[in-house]
């Protein structure tokens, strides 16, 4: 038991550093290559802090354990809602007045209906996974049209993506070292999580899917954490809700759909009876908070946290 708690936390701890250091060399190598930093924002950064999702969901299905690559994702939209944006208001006042905030939210409702229908037969196929992911390159290329024509001011995607990825390298061999070493250490860190996860959910007698939902959902949404967290430390709370969004798109439609690409991926009865409704809840909240422009500080926040330990106390 105690190896398999190891294996779990280890594993969480070893995908933030990995995914951090892939994401840092990824736009260091994009930054010798002159790419412009709204597509590197786009695409990089933005798959990058989503690595640990999608190597966790392929790990869990290539392994036979579904209920931990759907649980995942499910779990990570609902943590990046209400822990994710909840906590980062008990510091400082979240406003969701930023251009174009509705419109995006408004696709993320899209893909999360999507989503849903496609699972309520109990399955993700590879041909519904190949439609999410050409709705996310329809998606991105959208994005990079609009933010390219329109004024600054009514700019959507934000190019200063060194508030999310901090320093990246600029010497050869650092970038090199970057990238390798988070190509290599995720999956492996991937595997160890997996493997803690399964062992400790077979011990306690509780479903794969819920460890999913919880733990490990909670343990991949540790890099949206921390950059809300840092945000809302520097009174820029702000960029959370733009950072939550895109998070939750990339997590249904790429994740999910390079999952589903790969192998039909078999969804939990519960799952579909319970789980996703709290999913689509969670963002019909973000899309109230949105469309309403409503400022989400500590009475919020802290309706939103107890909300979500109501759910994880419910999931066991």
């Amino acid at each position: 038991m105690l190896l398999n708690i190891a294996m779990l936390v280890g594993g969480l701890i070893l995908l933030v550093f990995a995914g951090d250091y892939l994401v840092k060399g990824a736009v260091g190598l994009a930054e010798k290559f002159n790419i412009p930093p709204l597509i590197i924002g786009l695409t990089i950064v933005a798959f990058g802090t989503s690595a640990p999702e999608l190597v966790i969901s392929l790990d869990s299905a290539l392994s036979g354990v579904p209920d931990i690559a759907v649980g995942n994702i499910v779990g990570s939209n609902i943590a990046n809602v209400l822990l994710v944006m909840g906590l980062p208001a008990l510091i400082t006042a979240i406003h969701a007045n930023q251009n174009g905030l509705s419109r995006n939210v408004g696709i993320l409702l899209f893909f999360t209906l999507a989503f849903m229908w496609m699972i309520s037969d109990g399955v993700l196929s590879r041909l519904e996974g190949g439609i999410l992911f050409a709705g996310l390159v329809l998606y991105i290329i959208a994005q990079i049209v609009r933010a390219r024509t329109q004024t600054e001011d009514d700019a959507t995607i934000p190019s200063d993506y060194h508030d999310d990825v901090g320093d990246a390298p600029t010497q050869n061999s650092k970038i090199i070292v970057f990238l390798l070493g988070g190509l290599i250490l995720l999956p492996i860190a991937a595997h160890f999580t997996v493997e803690g996860a399964s062992g400790i959910a077979s011990h306690f007698g509780v479903s794969d899917a819920a460890i999913g939902l919880t733990i490990v959902a909670i343990g991949t949404s540790l890099p949206e954490l921390a950059t809300s967290f840092m945000a809302a430390w520097r009174k820029n709370g702000d960029v959370a809700l733009g950072n939550i969004i895109g998070s939750n798109i990339f997590n249904i439609a790429a994740i999910m759909g390079i999952t589903g690409l790969l192998i039909d991926v078999p969804v939990a009865d519960t799952m579909i009876a319970y789980d996703m409704w709290v999913m689509l809840a969670a963002a019909v909240l973000l899309a109230v908070i949105c469309f309403a422009r409503i400022t989400t500080g500590k009475l919020l926040g802290s309706a939103m946290l107890l909300a979500y330990l109501a759910y994880i106390i419910s999931v066991f």
